[in-house]
């Protein structure tokens, strides 16, 4: 099948044109982000993500006919960029086992003013990355849990090699896809050991390393609030070593929090969405990999959007259920995460990405 990209109408001021005020939820937060999921697929079985257990050989994964085609994420994509989204991240599962998703980076790069991400476990990227490069990909997050290998693979539960990781992020950063930014997700007893080893290898590299607090994602981790490692602690036990101080945020809503090195060997991140939430700052939507819109990661259930899709709905319809749904969002799950909130059966994070 020749796959045709969209073409795209770009306003000035896409507010201007529809004689709309800047689109905000309940709280006065803009849509800025839209995160796709491309598929629901890994390669990865990772303990936090996508156990084996429950994600075995038998687990039914969606029909190829059930997927969003290039064409509707594209049509999708251009509209939420006349609402005011000025990012799109794209995810999975693992997004690089999408056949030609660089075809879809090319078409999506041709929304004017958009800025255009991937986040990837980066075993793929070497055979990938140039191809991304020059569909008009602007940079890659590569999830990365450990520089040993045996811990590596305790979470990965996948027969790799950190090395395969390490090649495919400097396959990123020869292909332009810099700053890479390299993602921890850390949990105590199984891979806080690597904290300060992490950040040595990373340190003076231009990419950055960013530690994340393992999260009540889904209902198949596990988790407990004794897993988590706050990310205050992340950051003293890297300053005994390599001495930080913070840095001014890039923009309103950026979840991680920036520290450099003293010594100018650059920066790291973390993001706190467990004992320092950040929901007041939130502007990201998420589209699933079979077109359910979902306004929070910890939601438990989406908005259909590819029904009226593909039953012929005109732009302006989709706009006004985009504006309606966005308008009634007063999700704020990670400052009111209590007991009794742990037994909501969450979306999983490999349905919805990151």
């Amino acid at each position: 099948m020749v796959f045709c990209p969209v073409t795209t109408r770009q306003n000035s001021d896409p507010m201007a044109a529809n004689n709309e005020s800047p689109l905000v939820d309940t709280l006065g937060r803009p849509i800025r982000d839209l995160r796709i999921s491309v598929t629901d697929r890994c390669n990865f079985r990772c303990e936090y993500c996508m156990p084996r257990s429950v994600f075995d050989k038998d687990y039914q994964f969606l029909s190829r006919a059930e997927l969003l085609s290039f064409e509707e994420l594209v049509r999708v994509a251009r509209i939420f960029n006349e609402l005011g989204v000025q990012k799109v991240r794209i995810t999975g599962g693992e997004p690089l086992l999408r056949r030609n998703v660089d075809k879809l980076v090319g078409a999506l790069a041709k929304i004017e003013g958009l800025e255009l991400t991937l986040t990837s476990n980066g075993v793929l990227m070497t055979r990938m990355a140039p191809k991304l490069a020059a569909a008009g990909l602007h940079r890659v997050t590569v999830s990365l849990d450990a520089l040993d290998d045996a811990t590596f693979k305790k979470i990965a539960d996948v027969d790799l090699s950190v090395e395969d990781v390490i090649k495919g992020i400097d396959a990123a950063r020869d292909a332009g896809l810099a700053p890479v930014k390299v993602n921890m997700v850390v949990k105590r007893g199984v891979n806080d050991d690597q904290i300060v080893a992490m950040a040595e290898r990373f340190r003076g590299t231009g990419h950055i390393l960013r530690f994340i607090e393992f999260m009540d994602v889904g209902s198949s981790n596990g988790w407990r609030m004794d897993d988590v490692v706050p990310s205050q602690e992340v950051i003293d036990r890297i300053n005994v070593k390599f001495p930080l101080e913070p840095v001014e945020r890039n923009y309103t809503g950026e979840v991680a929090e920036r520290w450099q090195y003293v010594d100018g060997h650059g920066e790291i991140g973390v993001i706190s969405s467990v004992t320092q939430a950040f929901c007041r700052d939130c502007s990201r939507i998420r589209l699933s990999t079979e077109g359910k819109l979902f306004t929070c990661l910890f939601a438990t259930e989406g908005f259909d959007l590819r029904s009226p899709l593909r039953a012929g709905a005109s732009d302006a319809e989709l706009i006004d259920m985009i504006r309606t749904l966005w308008r009634k969002r007063s999700d704020r799950y990670s400052e009111i995460r209590t007991s009794n909130t742990r037994p909501m059966k969450r979306i999983e994070m490999s349905y919805i990405g990151g």
